[in-house]
């Protein structure tokens, strides 16, 4: 080991017992149990269903509570106690109004303040103290620790401990300190948090998801086709941009690139004025919780034409250019006959509805009007200087990868590309063929460098980034071929119909899930594979533990699109040191009516898998750091103080 580096790090331990006691210390918490993991996926931009699920912990927060006080508290109190934790400043509002006089309220604190000390001793009792003093409040740090800790078997210091809470209840200080214990017990209930892809996209605020996740404890992310979307549009692809923008528009979510970014539309929209009219197709779907006026609606009826234009433009050149893409089929607008209207797909010619083609050249069809070149240039421009979206999108590089082997599992949000026999599907890049895991590293590559060069924009690295929002061996896509254009255009809803990947079938079967696992070096007998991307229509009969056990599948609709297909509102999967346990949930109102209610959106959660012992932070990723650090530190021992 480097000598230099073991000289650095004696200047942190400068004495043999610091050594040994920080040995000691990791050693006993590799005995520990394994801390909860949270898996949540597809959130596209659903918030307010996303922060429910996060403060609840997937249910764990209420099972705690149920643990430790279902025999002295009914379940509508258990309820309201939960709800509490969930939502401790609107909660104790409700509470404050109930009460006539301050001696009841008093005693209503006194009562509480034990319980939720009671609860975060019972949530922190596989954690360490310094772990536990890091999640407390920091002003109330002592003041906790020390009614976490009380001995009074000899009633020497009731009355030390009384008197602490008394005084706090008299000093003003109660709400701030239930509020810090219930925001304590939400973080010692997951010790970590994966985001299984597709935080962008569809609902309204996927910025506050990610300045939730920025701020959370403990989190990881694989990115979902959606993400990468967003990512190859600050790394400067203007197709990847094109395709945001539409939609946004297509879900009338325009706000979040102009309000929430600060990125200037009005470009586009003059172009969008000057050139088009009104057109069915491109109407933006209705959400429920806003009303757009018809000035509105046109106005982005207008923009989403534009700009999906723009995009099938945009895409041409990247096809023509790299043919490995093997993408030639979806030159469309080349194949387009502009005096009959219609166009040939697959040997088959279809009758063009709701066109919008004024500004394409018969001649040049790919050839973006000068208009749009500048509107693209602007809308690029505003896009890499968004100080907001920086921040975002550079969390979403640091904490993000295509996929994650953690604790044994393989997370993805899409798929391995297989061909119809269960094989690993071959691409060619640069003349080398890549499959698999080999593969996907190569993808994740391209997009790392696409974003850490941000000012090569038609580079392979850039068109990448694209191919894996749109292409067949795609690990996100996971798709034949993307039928924009025919959804847009062609009435016959068979061309709509995009030809899933063979994974998507296969992965039915355990043979296949224990060869993908074995590739990427896991453990077939204890591993599994957790996916996101397809939403699992559970309303149809459809199962989201697959492959007897060694497949789960958590996309189960938090967003509200996909709801009426689902029959339900996501699923989230927990596993601790017992098990796996999947948690569906049920539509989420609103925040009113978890609090007003004790309405929660769980259904009954599902065992999935349970450890026949209990599994400890030993046989975990964690586990392997710290026997890393055990091992140094040893060789410091040896070179420093041993001699």
């Amino acid at each position: 080991m480097n000598t230099k580096f073991l000289d650095l790090l004696s200047q942190r331990f400068d004495c043999e017992e610091k050594v040994v006691t920080e040995i000691i210390n990791l050693e006993a918490i590799l005995n520990l149990p394994k801390g909860t993991e949270h898996f949540v996926s597809d959130l596209h931009g659903e918030y307010q269903a996303f922060q429910h699920v996060l403060r609840n912990g997937s249910g764990n927060v209420k099972g705690k509570i149920r643990d430790l006080f279902s025999d002295v508290l009914s379940e509508e109190e258990i309820n309201e106690f939960a709800t509490l934790v969930y939502y401790p400043e609107e909660k104790l509002q409700l509470i404050k109004n109930n009460f006539d006089n301050e001696k009841d309220l008093h005693e209503w604190y006194t009562e509480y303040i034990e319980n939720m000390v009671k609860l975060i001793s019972y949530c922190s009792s596989k954690y360490t103290r310094s772990k536990l003093r890091k999640a407390l409040p920091n002003q109330f740090v002592y003041l906790i620790e020390e009614l976490l800790y009380k001995t009074d078997e000899f009633m020497n210091k009731k009355p030390y401990y009384t008197k602490i809470v008394q005084r706090v209840i008299d000093l003003g200080q109660a709400e701030k300190l239930i509020t810090g214990l219930a925001y304590t017990t939400q973080r010692l209930v997951v010790d970590h948090l994966h985001v299984v892809g597709d935080i962008y996209d569809r609902g309204p605020e996927p910025d506050k998801i990610m300045d939730t996740l920025i701020n959370y404890h403990s989190v990881d992310i694989q990115w979902g086709n959606h993400d990468v979307l967003w990512l190859g549009a600050f790394a400067g692809s203007k197709v990847c941009l094109a395709n945001i923008i539409r939609i946004c528009a297509r879900y009338d979510n325009l706000d979040i690139i102009e309000d929430v970014y600060g990125i200037n539309l009005r470009p586009l929209l003059n172009l969008a004025e000057k050139y088009y009219g009104d057109n069915s197709a491109f109407r933006p779907k209705r959400h429920s919780d806003k009303e757009l006026s018809e000035h509105e609606k046109l106005q982005i009826t207008k923009i989403h034409q534009a700009i999906a234009m723009i995009q099938f433009k945009l895409e041409s050149p990247i096809i023509k250019r790299r043919p490995n893409f093997n993408m030639s089929g979806r030159l469309l607008l080349e194949k387009v006959d502009y005096d009959k209207n219609e166009i040939t797909i697959h040997g088959n010619t279809y009758t063009l509805e709701n066109s919008c083609f004024a500004t394409v050249d018969r001649e040049q069809p790919d050839t973006l009007l000068e208009e749009e070149e500048q509107v693209m240039d602007k809308l690029l421009f505003s896009v890499q200087h968004s100080e907001k979206l920086a921040r975002h999108m550079n969390f979403l590089m640091k904490k993000g990868s295509l996929y994650l082997k953690y604790n044994g599992n393989l997370l993805i949000h899409g798929c391995i590309p297989l061909d119809e026999n269960g094989n690993m599907e071959k691409m060619v890049i640069n003349d080398k063929t890549y499959a698999g895991r080999e593969l996907l590293d190569v993808f994740e590559q391209h997009l790392r460098y696409a974003f850490a060069h941000p000012e090569k924009t038609d580079d392979l690295a850039t068109d990448m980034v694209w191919y894996l929002w749109t292409g067949e061996y795609s690990s996100l896509f996971g798709k034949r071929e993307m039928t924009t254009f025919e959804r847009y255009f062609i009435k016959d809803k068979k061309t709509h119909k995009e030809r899933k990947n063979p994974y998507y079938y296969l992965r039915e079967h355990e043979e296949i899930c224990r060869n993908i696992l074995i590739e990427f070096d896991l453990n077939p007998d204890q591993g599994h594979i957790i996916n996101g991307h397809t939403p699992v229509k559970e309303i149809d009969g459809e199962d989201p533990v697959k492959a007897n056990g060694k497949m789960i599948v958590i996309d189960g609709g938090f967003s509200k699109v996909y709801q009426s297909t689902t029959g339900i509102a996501g699923y989230t999967l927990l596993y601790n040191s017992y098990g796996m346990q999947l948690v569906a949930h049920k539509l989420f109102n609103s925040k009113e009516d978890v609090l007003l209610n004790g309405t929660d959106v769980l259904s009954v959660k599902r065992l999935v898998d349970e450890e026949l012992e209990r599994k400890k932070v030993l046989e975990t990723n964690i586990g392997e750091e710290l026997l890393q650090e055990i091992s140094i530190l040893k060789t410091l021992m040896e070179y420093r103080y041993m001699k």
